[in-house]
C-alpha cells in the first residue's frame, strides 16, 4: 500500500477546472517532482495535499489517514515556498526553531534540533545571523531546515530554487536530495525546469492542463514520452513529418528516403498518411551511417554554433530541419552554414508522435 495516495482529485474555481481526476500513489521515502508549465495545475495539487486549498471532489490519504478535512497544521506537513518566507525579526536559529516552539516542545528538545537541523545544512556557524545578513541560497537552507524541524511526514518544495541563480541552483537541488535520501522523508517537488525534475526524481509526474499526461521514471519519460506533450516538454526535440509508404512492413519515407521502423508503431495508420515523428539531438549524427541499422538523410547545414566543446548544429534535410549536437574536435574543424553534409540516425530512435 502507497503511503500518500491522491485520489480522483479534482479541483474547479468557479466554472474553470485546474485539475481533472488526479491520481498517484507514492510511497514511503519517495522523491517525486510534478513537472509542467505554468498553469498547468501543479501548485494546485501540491496545495491541496498541504491544505491550503480544498478539493472540489477526491481523496488524499497519508499513511492511511484521510487528511483532505484535515488542517494545514493538523497533516504533519513540511513546506519550502518559491519565496524563502524567514521572519526577518528572528535569527535562523529563532527561524528553525518556530514550528517547535508553537508546538511547545521542551526547550532542551528545540535546542538540540536546531542544531541538528543546522548541521545538516551546514549553517550552524550562522545560527546567530538575520535573513538579510544571508544569500539567497543560504536563506533557502534555513527555510528547509525549518520545514525538516518539525520531523513532518511529507516535504512539499514549491519551486524552491527558482529565485536562485543558476549555479546556486545546480549545487542547491543536489543538496536538498542528498538530505531527503538522508532522512527517508516522502517528497513532492514542483518545478517547470525539467534538467531539474530529470537530475533528482524518483518519478516525474509530467502535468498539462490539469492533467497528469504521464508518470514514470525519468528514463522512461525522456526516452518513452507517452504524448506529443511530453515528448516536445521533456528535453529537446526534432520533429520530423514523414508520409507512410507501406504500414504493413513499416516503410516510411522521409524527404524522398525510405526508412522502415517497427510496424506496431503504426497501429491506426494507413498507406499515405502523413505523421509526426520526434528524434531526440543526441540521436542524430553528422557523417555517413556506419551501422546497417542507421540511415543516412542529405542535408545543408543552416548555423554552427560554437559552445566550447560542445558543436550545437542545425541542418536542412528538405522539408525538415533537425538539430543535434557533436564534440570540438581541436583537429577537426565543424562544417560552415550552406555546406552539403550527411546526416544519419537509427530507425529504432524515431518516436510515432500521438496527440
Amino acid at each position: 500500500m502507497s503511503f500518500l495516495t491522491i485520489s480522483h482529485l479534482k479541483k474547479s474555481f468557479g466554472a474553470t477546472t485546474v485539475v481533472h481526476d488526479f491520481n498517484l500513489d507514492i510511497e514511503k521515502g519517495e522523491f517525486i517532482s510534478f513537472l509542467g508549465p505554468s498553469g498547468c495545475g501543479k501548485t494546485t495539487v501540491l496545495r491541496m495535499v498541504a491544505g491550503f486549498e480544498t478539493p472540489t471532489s477526491g481523496k488524499i490519504s497519508i499513511g492511511g489517514r484521510d487528511v483532505v478535512n484535515l488542517k494545514p497544521n493538523q497533516r504533519n506537513i513540511g513546506m519550502v515556498f518559491q519565496a524563502y518566507a524567514l521572519f526577518p525579526n528572528m535569527t535562523v536559529a529563532q527561524n528553525v526553531a518556530f514550528g517547535l516552539k508553537v508546538a511547545k516542545k521542551p526547550k532542551a528538545e528545540i535546542d538540540a534540533t536546531v542544531h541538528e537541523m543546522l548541521s545538516l545544512i551546514k549553517l550552524d556557524h550562522l545560527a546567530e545571523r538575520y535573513p538579510y545578513q544571508l544569500s539567497g541560497g543560504q536563506q533557502q537552507r534555513v527555510a528547509l531546515a525549518r520545514a525538516l524541524a518539525t520531523k513532518p511526514q511529507v516535504l512539499l518544495l514549491d519551486e524552491p530554487l527558482s529565485a536562485l541563480d543558476a549555479k546556486i541552483r545546480v549545487s542547491l537541488r543536489e543538496e536538498i536530495r542528498a538530505i531527503q535520501r538522508k532522512l527517508g522523508i516522502t517528497t513532492i517537488f514542483v518545478t517547470h525546469d525539467q534538467e531539474e525534475a530529470l537530475s533528482i526524481s524518483d518519478r516525474i509526474v509530467v502535468m498539462y492542463e490539469g492533467n497528469a499526461e504521464q508518470v514514470g521514471a525519468p528514463f522512461e519519460i525522456y526516452n518513452h514520452p507517452s504524448s506529443r506533450f511530453v515528448a516536445s516538454f521533456v528535453g529537446t526535440l526534432n520533429t520530423l513529418d514523414a508520409t507512410i509508404r507501406d504500414a504493413t512492413s513499416g516503410v516510411i519515407t522521409i524527404d524522398g528516403k525510405d526508412i522502415a521502423i517497427d510496424r506496431t508503431r503504426l497501429n491506426g495508420h494507413k498507406n499515405g498518411d502523413k505523421i509526426s515523428l520526434a528524434v531526440r539531438p543526441e540521436a542524430v549524427s553528422l557523417g555517413e551511417a556506419t551501422d546497417k541499422r542507421e540511415t543516412t538523410l542529405d542535408g545543408k547545414i543552416d548555423s554552427v554554433h560554437f559552445l566550447g566543446s560542445v558543436i550545437r548544429i542545425r541542418a536542412s534535410l528538405g522539408e525538415n530541419t533537425v538539430s543535434f549536437d557533436t564534440f570540438n574536435n581541436p583537429s577537426a574543424p565543424p562544417p560552415s552554414p550552406g555546406e552539403n553534409v550527411k546526416v544519419s540516425l537509427c530507425a529504432k530512435d524515431l518516436l510515432v508522435l500521438g496527440h
